[in-house]
């Protein structure tokens, strides 16, 4: 009998097996990798600072609409803040102090972000999530610094691992989970770090979040409320981000 009649094939490695690693037993190795891998690219990239935004998926561009909405001067808001930051870190933090936009990668709010550093000639970051109807990366998210991930709680642990601030403009279910969770780890000294987070829109917190009441209510400590600040102006905005994170790095 010849070699090739005694020869068999190799049967498949383990971690080349896609039917085992889309498999629910292998769920834990895909968590793993949602938190590994993420982490070698930031290294590459060298980012380790963030300022995060949040905010609605379904804010319009304001250059898009015939007449402009009630919720679309958010969008060139923070499309112009975003900006504003990325050509303030280039001017005075770069390298491994700079500061980085990071967004959830989708349209609206998130796309004004990535949008606002791409003006500015500058790097972001886009943690997208795959959902059935929705969303896609946008086009203004950095090939080398786009991700998309299927657990909801890694990409959250990406937002903040590395944030060193957050701007929560207006928006739904998804962007008050992303902001509660933050404050909620800040409340509780998860979050050990200076960690500025802003309101962004007093109108429309006022409306939707009444803080003032879960003081009443004695659900909130009346200290509370100074875990975050309510802004209304990208210079205000600006101003008190930059100032705070100033303070961050004379401080290390």
């Amino acid at each position: 009998m010849s070699d090739q009649d005694t020869s068999f094939p190799k049967p498949p490695k383990a971690y080349k097996n896609m039917d085992f690693l889309t498999s629910p037993e292998a769920r834990s190795i895909r968590i793993h990798c949602e938190l590994e891998e993420p982490m070698v690219r930031f290294k590459e990239e060298g980012i380790e600072n963030t300022i995060v935004f949040f905010g609605s998926a379904r804010t319009p561009d304001p250059e898009l609409e015939e007449t402009p909405s009630r919720s679309s001067r958010f969008y060139a808001d923070a499309r112009e803040l975003s900006k504003r930051l990325t050509t303030w870190s280039l001017e005075k933090h770069r390298g491994r102090n700079a500061y980085v936009i990071c967004s959830g990668g989708g349209p609206g709010i998130m796309e004004a972000a990535n949008r606002g550093a791409q003006d500015a000639g500058g790097a972001s970051v886009a943690l997208g999530i795959s959902l059935p109807h929705e969303q896609h990366i946008n086009l203004y998210s950095p090939k080398d610094l786009s991700f998309e991930f299927h657990y909801f709680f890694i990409r959250k642990y990406w937002f903040l691992y590395m944030a060193k601030a957050v701007v929560a403009f207006p928006g739904g279910v998804g962007t008050m989970d992303e902001l509660f969770e933050s404050l909620t780890l800040v409340q509780t000294g998860k979050v050990t770090k200076e960690m500025p987070i802003i309101l962004y829109g007093s109108e429309f917190w006022g409306e939707v979040v009444n803080f003032d009441k879960l003081v009443e209510w004695g659900t909130i400590s009346p200290g509370d409320v100074n875990l975050f600040r309510v802004i209304d102006t990208v210079d205000e905005a600006f101003d008190y981000l930059t100032e705070e994170l100033e303070k961050q790095s004379l401080s290390g």
